[in-house]
This record gives structure tokens, sequence and C-alpha cells, in this order.
């Protein structure tokens, strides 16, 4: 950061001081407008034309990944209603969450088992289908089974794709693009877990490690991507494709909503609750929800106490001009997914009129988390997921002047929360056990 006094700042945004000293805190948007603001950076028309296009690849989807056959080639997870999670959250934090607690259970999303599954895969997707057609060997009317016949697979391994990552992007751009036949480099940074650089070069995916973070990982992919003419770089910090993928949910979501019978209208509010790192998963989320439910729905991003880059670039406008470190925050975490220490200047400023806030999580909170939602609900996520699960407690300890400034206090007992799991199911046994008893380790 150049030319900005940090305690200039911390006078005109005084809840940047406590973040600062690492407390938890609810920060609540002040740009936020009821409806999606038209941008031309961004349009609603390219969230459809995503959802069509996964739907074109559907068929080879299915028979690439037979996990997904029921599901006729959808990348997509279930929502499920988590009441003894819910019970637990209460007695424990002496809280009363009215409404319904929900969980989108993108932890068990297939192929990759994270939300990355998404925008990663699908950026991947649109890459394919543009370099197939322009060759001719494929048309729209096409069925997209035939991209499983070897001749593809050898067409494809003509060409690149490399990203930065702090583990679950590369992971799903890792497996589907070496399905496809590319030649991947995925860029990794030192809070990236030694098992998901194992199981990408598995694939046969070529993994560089980098001492430094998240940060410097997109940096130098981006660099030495822009030498290679043959090479695809999937920018995890301005990239409209992975946006779009991710915002094709909003649509799934709202389907799921139907069919069992959750309204979302101005006396059923929805608020949702999701982990942030750079901010494109959960941006491209919070875009299709607010095209979707406009002033009805809330928003809220959850970081991790030393990594909170969306919170302070959002507050004091700077976006991507503010890093964690330039206030005094290590960027160290176990949520490695949010071991992030500067946001999207892109995201950053499209969420500005969305989401209605964000807040930061201990450590602590995202193992008991953990250990809590695996004993309720038998439902294993990484500890990044848990980031989510502490915006319906953060809301209602911290949030009375949001509720009562937007007339819902009278209507919370009609709301549906959503927490958005971000990842786990990828997570191998021996991971899991050291996850689940490092809150007693702690204690």
């Amino acid at each position: 950061m150049e030319n900005v006094n940090i305690y200039k700042l911390v006078k005109n945004f005084p809840l940047l001081g406590d973040v600062r000293k690492g407390e938890p805190v609810l920060w609540i948007n002040p740009n936020k407008q009821n409806q999606l603001l038209n941008n031309g950076e961004f349009t609603f028309d390219m969230v459809e034309d995503a959802a069509t296009r996964l739907q074109r690849f559907s068929s080879y989807i299915k028979v690439a990944f037979p996990q997904t056959s029921q599901q006729e080639g959808i990348i997509e997870s279930p929502i499920k209603e988590i009441v003894s999670m819910q019970k637990q959250i209460e007695a424990k934090y002496e809280i009363e969450l009215p409404g319904k607690l929900l969980l989108k259970c993108d932890h068990s999303l297939p192929i990759s088992g994270s939300i990355k599954a998404r925008g990663g895969i699908y950026e991947v997707l649109k890459y394919a289908e543009n370099l197939a057609i322009q060759h001719g060997y494929l048309s729209i009317h096409d069925d997209y089974a035939k991209l499983q016949d070897p001749f593809f697979k050898e067409f494809f391994s003509q060409f690149k794709i490399a990203v930065g990552s702090t583990g679950n992007l590369g992971l799903s751009i890792g497996i589907m693009g070496a399905k496809l036949g590319f030649q991947v480099t995925v860029h990794m940074s030192h809070d990236a877990k030694t098992w998901k650089k194992q199981m990408l070069r598995s694939k046969g995916v070529h993994v560089i490690e980098y001492e430094s973070d998240y940060s410097l990982a997109v940096e130098e992919g981006r660099k030495q991507a822009e030498l290679d003419p043959t090479c695809h770089f999937i920018d995890d910090e301005n990239s409209v494709d992975l946006f779009s993928g991710y915002a094709v949910s909003a649509l799934r979501l709202q389907k799921q909503l139907q069919e069992v019978n959750i309204q979302v209208d101005e006396n059923h509010p929805l608020f949702v609750y999701l982990p942030c790192g750079v901010g494109g998963g959960p941006g491209g989320v919070a875009y299709g929800l607010k095209a979707i439910y406009g002033e009805h729905v809330h928003i809220f991003f959850g970081e991790p106490l030393q990594s909170p880059c969306m919170l302070i670039g959002m507050m004091t406008g700077l976006h991507d001009q503010i890093a964690v470190s330039d206030i005094g925050l290590t960027n160290v975490t176990e949520a490695d997914g949010l071991a992030v220490g500067r946001a999207s200047k892109f995201v950053g400023k499209m969420m500005d009129p969305i989401i209605s806030g964000c807040y930061t999580v201990d450590d602590d909170f995202l193992f008991d988390s953990l250990i809590g939602m695996y004993e309720q609900e038998n439902i294993f996520m990484e500890p990044s997921a848990h980031a989510g699960v502490f915006g319906p407690i953060q809301l209602v300890k911290e949030g009375k002047d949001y509720l009562e400034a937007t007339y819902l206090v009278e209507k919370m007992t009609k709301s549906t929360h959503i927490v958005w799991s971000t990842g786990g199911d990828m997570v191998p046994t021996e991971q899991r056990q050291e996850y689940l008893q490092k809150r007693n380790r702690n204690k």
C-alpha cells in the first residue's frame, strides 16, 4: 500500500482498529443497494449463458465422471436443513437463531469436492469448447459426449492451462483440465495443503510450489503464462468466466428452495453466509442471488481473523490497494482456502452494492464447528467451510442495528439462513482425523 496513512484509516474507519487487533468483528456495508445495479462489466446474461453451456457439457461430464450420472452430468450439491447443529449453536452460544438453518452442501460437489468445482470447471470447459469450435471439431448442436474420443484428448494436449491457487481452485481446474487432455500447471502458495498438491500430481498436473502467499503464486503464474501463446491463464482475481460459473449456483438454489416450499419474499428474508478468500466464489454466488432475490436476500462474507482482505478492501474502498499485512496482520490461518492477503478488485467493486457485510472468525471456532457438524449432522467440512457457520451467530450477537435498520426484526421467525459449505469431500481420511483431533490438542 502506497501513500496511505494507516492511522488516518483507523480514524476514518474505527472498526479497522479492532480488525488490526485480531478481534472478531461484524462490518455492515454502508453502500448496499436494494437491487442489483447495472454493471457494464458483467451482466446476468453471462450467468444464463454459463448455465446453458454447462447443460451442453452434461453429456460429456456424465460419461467422463460416472459419479455425476445420477444428476445427468450436472455438477450440483443438495441443500439440507441442519436442525441438530442449529440447536447446538443456540445452546453453546446462548442465542436464539430464529428461522430455519440450512446447509448448501458444496463440500460434496462432484469431481473436486468444493465450491470451486463450479467456476474452475466451467472456465476449463468454456476454453475447451472455444478451441474445439474454432478448429472445426465441435458444434454447439453436437452431443458433447464425443469429447471422450481419444482424438480430443490428443487435440487438447497441444494446449496449456495455468492457475494460481491455495488449493481447491487448483484441484477443480487440474482434475478437469487433465481429464480433457490439457497440460495443466498449478502455482500453489505455501498455505496449500500437502494432500492437495499430491492429489494434483497423481492426476498428471504440474505443481509449482512457492514459499510466499497466494498473491505471488497468482502473479508468477500470470507472468509465465503471458510468455506462452498456447497457455490459457485462469485468473482467480479477475476472471469473468470463473465468476459466471459460480453465479450459476444461484439459479440452481432458487429451484431447490422452491422444491422444498421455502419462500423468499418481503416477509420471508433469506440470509446467506459465505466463506471468502480472494472473493471470486462467494462473489459469483452473491451476484446471482442478488439478481434473483433483490432486497429480500442478505449476504455476508466470513473471513479468518488474520486474513480479512475483502473486509478491509471494501471498508476502506481501497480494494486491492490494501493488504492484510499493511495493517499488521499475518495472513496465517488453518483455513487454507481463505489465506489471501489481498482481495480481488474486480469482485470487491462488484460486491459494493450487493453484500450486507463481512465478519471475521477465529481459527479455534473453525475446529469447534468442524467437530460439532461432524457429531451433530455426520457431515465433514474442511476448516475453511466453517467460516460460514459463524455468520448467523455473529448476526444474532452483533447485527441488531442492521436488522432494525432493514425492518427485519419482526420477520426473523420466518427467515431462512443458508450456510454455504465450500469444501470437504476430497479431504483424505488421515487428514480428516487430524482435523477432528485438533481441537482436543488445542485445549
